[in-house]
């Protein structure tokens, strides 16, 4: 009961007329920057979030939380329209959203994802709010080895499920867990890498680095690959679903959520694999098998939901724990460390008002966000247009903006388009971008917490075994690692000679 007092208090905040406007200004621009083609969700909310400096933080978070709404949405119209998926978990909803659109259905597709979006963000964000403060109780009784455990478990979970290969991903977050480093060492004093320059003893800004590597490194990564006329953009009418479109959609919904939220508050969570899921079990159920492949509702409407379902949950670790599992969670937990706010289990009683105001937004913004999109749609699709030469210098302004803003410093610039070609170089050589973004984000952290647990041991390296957490997270990490060995020698054997 206190959890929903504390909601509805949250309520009474954002239903002030000004904090209503701002939702509604962040799901405009949110929508309109993420229905741009190749912008994902997390580069729309690293682009966007310099706007929000100068706010106070409640009207800040408010913002914050319909941009986050309108970004995600904005994925799936250049997914359904263009076949151009703004990040890993939107790449399911373009296997049958484009073949709709090209069937001559598009408006039912954006329908059924905007819909399914509803859905699965409202019991998402519901079920944030039931299960939010059961994992802030257990948060609260770790200690420094099992939290730096459990970041551990983060950085070796982001590096071994995405990319090509297992090899990149750590060298990606090497490459993040090096950046993080820059400054003054918090023991010792000491500056460490920041070549004698005055401006880097507070470190790198976090936002600097997310903006640089999303926002520039796509810019030139685009504008090498550039094609002067605009896209393909197959004509939309007025989003509707008939009655046959709402029987086969309201399972998979439902499916697609319940997939999604558990995927999404693990600590080694992601969208990508409850959205695979919840197409195979579609495809399965569905009594229009013929359709898969061809453009079948169902398989935009539960992958669809799932990846809503799991963007409200990657919220559970990163408010309760302070561990962000995609790229758009962590680019939040950048916002909130921008306004001197430290996400973790002390967060609900020191900014219990704050967060209940977040959470409250969510609600605000998903639901502005299905009654502006199903009527703006066809205003969407046409930003779609933009010819890319315009499109990628208007981003690479207003990302150099949202740099300087940060400091008002012009070696952030220089900072910004180092970065960038960074970002472009890893998109070169296939090097996945999200562990990069959590060692810089979660390195310093890692290393505070590996040192308390020295510190405590005398230096005995068995101070980093805390208690049965620590020990099971331990035991992930080894199977993690040693999975692909076991597979190779032992499992891919047996296959073969039962085969035989």
């Amino acid at each position: 009961m206190d959890n929903l007092n504390n909601l509805m208090q949250g309520f009474a905040d954002v239903m002030d007329p000004m904090n209503l406007l701002l939702a509604l200004i962040g799901v405009l621009v949110g929508t309109a920057v993420g229905v741009l083609p190749g912008i994902g969700p997390a580069m729309t909310v690293a682009l966007l979030l310099p706007i929000t400096y100068g706010m106070e933080p409640v009207q800040a978070f408010i913002m914050f939380a319909g941009i986050f709404y309108g970004g995600m949405y904005g994925g799936s119209t250049t997914s359904i329209l263009l076949n151009t998926p703004g990040e890993s978990s939107s790449v399911v909803t373009a296997i049958e959203g484009n073949k709709m659109a090209k069937a001559g259905r598009a408006a039912q597709a954006l329908a059924t994802a905007a819909i399914g979006s509803f859905v699965a963000g409202t019991i998402g964000t519901l079920l944030l709010v039931l299960v939010t403060p059961f994992v802030v109780d257990f948060a609260v009784s770790l200690g420094a080895p099992d939290y730096f455990a459990l970041m551990l478990l983060a950085f070796i979970a982001v590096t071994s499920v995405l990319g090509s290969s297992r090899i990149r991903g750590f060298i990606s977050l090497l490459l993040g867990l090096t950046i993080g480093l820059v400054g003054i060492d918090s023991v010792s004093g000491q500056q460490r890498l920041t070549l004698g320059i005055p401006q880097l003893a507070d470190g790198i800004d976090v936002v600097v680095v997310a903006v640089g590597i999303f926002a520039v490194g796509e810019a030139l990564w685009v504008a090498a690959h550039l094609r002067r006329r605009p896209a393909e953009v197959i004509p939309v009418g007025r989003p509707w679903m008939g009655r046959s479109d709402w029987k086969r959609s309201w399972m998979p919904w439902l499916r697609g959520t319940a997939y999604g939220f558990p995927f999404g508050a693990l600590p080694a969570g992601g969208a990508e694999i409850p959205t695979f899921l919840s197409y195979a079990t579609e495809k399965r159920l569905t009594k229009h098998p013929e359709e898969f492949g061809k453009g079948a509702i169902e398989g935009v409407a539960g992958p669809e939901a799932a990846n809503n379902a799991s963007a409200a949950g990657t919220l559970v670790p990163m408010l309760a724990i302070g561990l962000p599992t995609n790229a758009t969670a962590a680019v939040m937990l950048a916002a909130f460390q921008s306004y001197g706010i430290q996400p973790g289990p002390l967060l609900f009683e020191r900014e219990a008002s704050l967060v209940w105001v977040l959470i409250a937004s969510l609600f605000i913004g998903n639901l502005l966000l299905l009654l502006l999109n199903l009527p703006l749609a066809p205003a969407w699709a046409k930003l779609l247009q933009i010819p890319r030469p315009y499109l990628y210098a208007g981003i690479l302004f207003f990302a150099s903006m949202g740099a300087y803003a940060v400091n008002a410093q012009p070696l952030d610039l220089f900072l910004l388009l180092s970065l960038g070609l960074l970002g472009f170089a890893m998109r070169r050589f296939g090097l996945p971008v999200l562990p990069l973004i959590v060692g810089v984000i979660l390195g310093p952290r890692a290393e505070l917490q590996g040192r308390r647990s020295l510190q405590l041991s005398g230096g005995e390296l068995s101070g980093l075994l805390g208690g049965p957490v620590s020990y099971t997270v331990y035991t992930v990490v080894a199977l993690v690692l040693v999975w692909p060995l076991i597979r190779r020698f032992v499992v891919s054997p047996l296959r073969a000679r039962n085969a035989a």
